[in-house]
């Protein structure tokens, strides 16, 4: 069993690099599959890592470093890969929804082992009861009819609650297909220019991709194979230090991913 969540809340766009760029766009990680952002494993793993300034214990947890003659050995912690759970969009009528689909709640479910049913979004879109009052939905470049939204009474049990999840209040479970075209058009996009001395633009223009600020994330951990079952005392259980190692109070927001400088990648995290 996978249980271990830890939870991110994106207090500011985020941008972890992707393996490709296509033209004048610096794109993000998307999964191969589904083209969806997401973090990167080792970029969540190499952050908690540094924030370890006591070196056998960062060692022993993420494994060491690669020196001339050392042998490289595995941690006892696996950190997984950050996905999105909620992802916000701007609406006209609402001001902010939430959006998911059944791909995204089915694999945290599983991650949970969760029996909860999840709307299938196929043709009815799933809402939480306020929003399925008889009135059409404006999204981005989107109009939901009000014939097609469905009071989900449930919807409360797929938003992890915690105080920095109380502004999820407005949900919309939408089809993968619908769900993974809105969050690509309502990525934070920022154009760069580069100025010369005097201020005045030298060469073209770029665009950077960033998973919008006020994005629920979350990614799960585990200790690994060949350290499983062997500490059986609380002093050293690896799982014990990882979660005190989470729940330090200047862990309790970290800076993911690149342009920390210009204030990109803070996230407010919880188990």
């Amino acid at each position: 069993m996978i249980g271990n969540l830890v939870y991110l809340y994106l207090l500011s766009p985020l941008h972890t690099g992707g393996t490709t760029q296509e033209g004048n766009l610096l794109g993000i990680a998307r999964e191969s599959h589904t083209e969806l952002p997401y973090i990167p494993s080792s970029s969540i793993r190499g952050r908690l890592r540094a924030n370890v300034t006591e070196r056998d214990l960062q060692y022993w947890l993420f494994g060491n470093e690669i020196n001339a003659g050392d042998k490289l050995e595995q941690g006892s912690i696996w950190i997984g890969d950050g996905s999105i759970l909620w992802l916000p969009v701007p609406s006209l009528s609402h001001g902010v929804v939430w959006i998911s689909c059944p791909l995204l709640l089915q694999r945290w479910a599983r991650l949970k082992q969760l029996q909860i049913p999840i709307p299938d979004a196929a043709s009815q879109y799933a809402v939480n009861p306020d929003l399925a009052k008889g009135k059409p939905i404006y999204l981005k470049d989107a109009i939901l009819k009000p014939q097609r939204l469905t009071a989900w009474s449930d919807w409360h049990q797929f938003v992890p609650q915690s105080s920095h999840t109380s502004s999820i209040k407005r949900v919309i479970v939408l089809s993968d297909q619908h769900c993974a075209t809105l969050i690509q058009m309502s990525l934070w996009r920022q154009v760069k220019v580069k100025l010369d001395e005097h201020k005045t633009v030298n060469g073209g223009f770029r665009y950077e991709e960033a998973i919008p600020p006020d994005t629920l994330m979350y990614f799960p951990w585990g200790v690994t194979s060949q350290t499983n079952g062997k500490a059986k005392d609380t002093k050293t259980d690896p799982k014990d230090k990882f979660e005190q190692l989470l729940q330090a109070d200047d862990l309790a927001i970290l800076q993911i991913g690149g342009q920390e400088g210009l204030g990109r990648g803070f996230v407010q995290i919880w188990m």
